[in-house]
Order: structure tokens, then C-alpha cells, then sequence
């Protein structure tokens, strides 16, 4: 049986700041992300098997993103826990603010790095990721492929 790539999309709003960034991004601001994960693997082949013919069931899929990435990151502001926007992010937070606060510089090549741990780990055996690409604005985006890893 052949391996088949499938894709699904998502979509959530979240906002940063690049701390020491020399251009507006050093500025709180959001985007509109669009996030599209793409597996690789083989169709069930088992017709007795209620997912026969499917490589993971996009329902699957989606509870994986959705919990590890879209419900952490959806209306969140992410900084970079060894700056001095830690202080931002504990005044945030005492305002009931949802922020995360990440070990790296929140851009869309470390958050796609970030996602791809998150959700390699959650998939099923045979399942493989084969790439993800994070949009940040209708034409900015950073891609992760398996293979180039």
C-alpha cells in the first residue's frame, strides 16, 4: 500500500513581541495564524477496521492540534520567558490575561519548531509528520519538514 500525505487546517489569533527586534515587531502586536499539518502514512487497510482506508481519521488529527496547539495558543500573547517581557507577562497575567511564555524568540520559525515537538508527540504509531507550514500574514510564512530534520 502507498503512503498518502493528508492535511488539515486550522486557524487561531495570537500575539508577541520580539524583544530587541529592530523593527515594529518589537511592539505588542497579533496575527491571524493559519496553521496546516500534513502526516504521512498508509491507509488502513483492514475492512473490518471502522477507519478502513483512512491514514488517521481527520477528526484524530484535529483533537491532537487543537489540544496541543489551537487551545494553548488561540487568544494567547506569547514572550520570551528570559527577557525583560517577563515583567509585561506577569502584569498580563495578574489582569487574568492569557500569556505564554516560551524558552525562545516567539517567531513563526521557533513557533513552527515548537508545534512540530507538540504534535509528533501525540501522534499514533505510523503515523508520521511531514510538515507544517504556520502563515502569519496572507504572504509570511515558515514551513517544517520532516525531512529537512
Amino acid at each position: 500500500m502507498s503512503n498518502i500525505r493528508i492535511t488539515k487546517q486550522f486557524n487561531f489569533e495570537t500575539g508577541h513581541a520580539l524583544y530587541g527586534y529592530d523593527g515594529k515587531c518589537k511592539n505588542v502586536h497579533g496575527h491571524s495564524y493559519k496553521l496546516s499539518v500534513t502526516v504521512i502514512g498508509k491507509p488502513i487497510t483492514d475492512n473490518s477496521n471502522v477507519k478502513f482506508g483512512m491514514v488517521i481519521d481527520f477528526t484524530d488529527l484535529k483533537k491532537i492540534v487543537k489540544e496541543e496547539i489551537v487551545d494553548q495558543f488561540d487568544h494567547a500573547t506569547v514572550f520570551n520567558k528570559n527577557t525583560p517581557h517577563v515583567e509585561l507577562a506577569k502584569e498580563l497575567q495578574s489582569r487574568d490575561h492569557h500569556v505564554i511564555l516560551v524558552d525562545y524568540q516567539p517567531t513563526s520559525e521557533n513557533m513552527v519548531i515548537d508545534f512540530a515537538h507538540r504534535i509528533k508527540s501525540r501522534l499514533p504509531q505510523g503515523i508520521v509528520l511531514h510538515s507544517l507550514k504556520l502563515q502569519e500574514t496572507e504572504t509570511s510564512f515558515a514551513e517544517w519538514y520532516q525531512s529537512d530534520n
